[in-house]
């Protein structure tokens, strides 16, 4: 097998409105696929300010791309834009 330029693979589980949301933001952002999408938004995520640390205890499932704002506030600690 050939070497591959990105040997690591990560898989995520998405709702299917999480998916649209990915899906609408590569098209309107010319993206070429949906792994160029993710690494771009894990990018653009990593370098941004405003996010806690996750606190002790936290669950997965309560890290939602489309997570609901609650006074202004997501519950993973993010700030609603």
């Amino acid at each position: 097998m050939a070497d591959l330029e990105r040997p690591e693979r990560l898989q995520i589980m998405l709702t299917a409105d999480e998916l649209m949301a990915l899906e609408n933001w590569r098209f309107e952002k010319r993206m070429p696929s949906r792994s160029a999408a993710v690494r771009e938004l894990l990018r653009r995520g990593l370098a941004s300010d405003g996010f806690l640390a996750a606190g002790q205890g936290t669950k997965s499932q309560e890290f939602g791309v489309l997570a609901p704002e609650v006074d202004g506030r997501r519950p993973n600690g993010g700030t609603a834009e």
